[in-house]
C-alpha cells in the first residue's frame, strides 16, 4: 500500500505525462481520454479513461504506461478503469492538442460533434500549406479515427482526425 498522498491536480499531471502510442505528440489529456484521477484514503490511485472507440488497440499500452508513470512517482497501488459511456468525442480534445496535431502533420477535427446524420460536404484544411483545396482519398486512414486526404495544391497526402461524437 502506498503512503504517498497527493492532490488531484498533481495526480492529473502525472497521468498527463502519458502519450498516445499512435500519435506520440498528444498526451492522453490532450486527446481528452483522461477523464478522472483520484486517490482514496488508503493511498490507492484511481484513473478513469475513455477510449476513442471501443476497440482501440492503444488502450493496453496506455494502461501500462499509466501504471508505469504512477509507480515512478511513488504510487504503488493504481487502479485503471476503462469507461465507454459517455462515448468519447473529438469535442473532448484540447485546443492545444488540436494545434499539436496540425504541427505534426495531421489535420485536426473541425467543428463540434453532432447528434444525428449530417450529409453536407466540408473542406479539410491541409496541415502543411493550409489550402482548402483538398479531397478525401479514403474514409479510414492509419487508424479508424482518421481519414486519408490529399492536397490538390501542394500534392501532399495527410491524415485528417475525423470529428467523432
Amino acid at each position: 500500500m502506498s503512503n504517498l498522498i497527493a492532490n488531484t491536480e498533481d495526480l492529473f499531471a502525472i497521468a498527463s505525462k502519458v502519450t498516445d502510442p499512435e500519435i506520440p505528440v498528444l498526451t492522453i489529456a490532450d486527446l481528452g481520454i483522461l477523464r478522472e484521477v483520484q486517490q482514496d484514503e488508503d493511498g490507492a490511485v484511481h484513473v478513469v479513461i475513455t477510449p476513442t472507440y471501443s476497440g482501440c488497440p492503444a488502450m493496453d499500452v496506455i494502461t501500462e504506461d499509466l501504471h508505469r508513470v504512477f509507480q515512478e512517482a511513488g504510487h504503488e497501488q493504481v487502479d485503471i478503469r476503462l469507461v465507454l459511456t459517455p462515448a468519447w468525442s473529438t469535442d473532448w480534445m484540447t485546443e492545444s492538442g488540436k494545434a499539436k496535431l496540425e504541427a505534426y502533420g495531421i489535420a485536426p477535427p473541425t467543428g463540434r460533434g453532432h447528434a444525428g446524420r449530417v450529409t453536407l460536404g466540408m473542406s479539410v484544411k491541409c496541415p502543411r500549406c493550409h489550402s482548402l483545396n483538398t479531397r478525401e482519398l479514403a474514409r479510414f486512414g492509419s487508424t479508424s479515427c482518421k481519414a486519408l486526404y490529399t492536397c490538390k495544391d501542394c500534392l501532399e497526402p495527410f491524415d485528417y482526425f475525423k470529428v467523432l461524437s
